[in-house]
């Protein structure tokens, strides 16, 4: 791998598709894959992430708001787009680009066929979601029969799948819950089926239901952390590679007498002579005042180095007394090893977060396919 010259964001195609055969290989030769590909796909570039996967023939994308769909059909992608948490104000906008709803309540059922019977619309695809547990988003069972009186009154839409989302199949100990919203939807979707005459997709699982409830499958299943190198378990972590490396360099070094401060607020104060290195990275990039402090390290010549005083907007200042190291050296902050999920740690947070934290002023960069 190239070293970095500056703060960068090393996105590995090979590795994608690793994940992506990986997560293909547990699923029965029918089985549709979703891509979720929401918020730069988890922080790494939707566009390159998306036009791969469709090079790879995955069945749908999945983002969150109507924005990020349109900026895929921008892109060059003709692959089916579930819009997740659209909003009515969005509509016309959503129509026009060929981009697909989730439907979760009256209110928005309601707006929608609305615009579809403006814009003259005919069996427009709406996805019809269900709160099987979660309690964020989602029809309710007791909805089923509304909803469907609303299909069979008009033609302007046709229900491509119904959906619900798990919330806590990574945890194994939540396994009981887990099972109670999967028969939950099976009765819904077979309810609903029946009643509106023609069976839909249906799709439940996420990554971690992916692998841990293969029961629970159905036709087409959504996979995001996954696909960007994380399976929610230790055991399962193995079996992904990582996407993002997020790198940069040591733009100065310092030798701190003791009794000096570092950082704003003079929030480390030298005991001995400490050598520090400043690096151009800070939380205006997505690394938050949380990692300062000596609580997350960076990775120098294969040594951890701690994070001290606090984050800066654009830099962060670490303890390099111990590694042998120059200006202009390459850091590491996460990637192969330690990954996202061992930075995260050190603040109890997880790899979604920080993966997605990372800001779009940061350089992006490939590597494989």
């Amino acid at each position: 791998m190239p070293k970095a010259q500056e703060t960068t964001l090393e996105i590995d195609l090979n590795a994608l598709k690793h994940n992506f055969e990986y997560i293909k290989s547990k699923l029965k030769a029918h089985t549709k894959v979703l891509a979720v590909v929401k918020a730069f796909a988890y922080g790494s570039d939707a566009n390159t992430v998306a036009n791969f996967l469709q090079k790879l023939n995955v069945d749908y994308f999945a983002v969150a708001y109507t924005s990020e769909g349109i900026a895929l059909r921008d892109a060059g992608i003709t692959t089916p787009v579930l819009v997740l948490h659209p909003q009515a104000v969005n509509f016309k906008t959503l129509i026009d680009r060929c981009l697909e709803p989730s439907l979760y309540n009256a209110k928005i059922l309601n707006e929608f066929i609305s615009i579809a019977t403006e814009t003259n619309q005919t069996d427009y695809p709406v996805h019809i979601k269900f709160n099987t547990g979660l309690n964020r988003l989602g029809f309710r069972e007791n909805d089923v029969n509304g909803i469907v009186s609303k299909l069979k009154d008009t033609n302007r839409i046709r229900v491509k799948s119904i959906f619900s989302h798990l919330a806590a199949s990574e945890d194994l100990s939540e396994a009981s819950f887990t099972k109670t919203q999967i028969n939950a939807f099976d009765t819904i979707a077979k309810a609903f089926s029946k009643k509106i005459g023609y069976e839909p997709m249906m799709h439940l699982c996420n990554t971690s239901g992916i692998l841990n409830y293969p029961q629970a499958h159905y036709n087409m299943v959504r996979t995001g952390i996954g696909l960007y190198g994380f399976g929610n378990s230790e055991k399962e972590d193995k079996n992904f590679k990582p996407v993002a490396t997020l790198k940069s360099v040591i733009s100065q070094i310092h030798h701190i007498q003791k009794g000096e401060t570092v950082g704003y607020n003079r929030a480390f104060k030298s005991e001995e002579l400490v050598r520090t290195a400043t690096i151009p990275i800070g939380h205006a990039d997505g690394i938050g005042r949380q990692y300062g402090n000596g609580k997350g390290f960076v990775t120098i010549e294969g040594k951890a180095a701690p994070i001290i005083g606090n984050v800066c907007m654009d830099m962060i200042m670490v303890d390099i007394t111990a590694i042998d190291c120059k200006e202009g050296d390459e850091v590491i902050l996460f990637g192969k090893q330690p990954t996202a999920s061992t930075f995260a740690s050190t603040t109890k947070s997880i790899s979604y977060e920080i993966i997605t934290a990372i800001s779009q002023r940061v350089k992006r960069c490939y590597i494989g396919n």
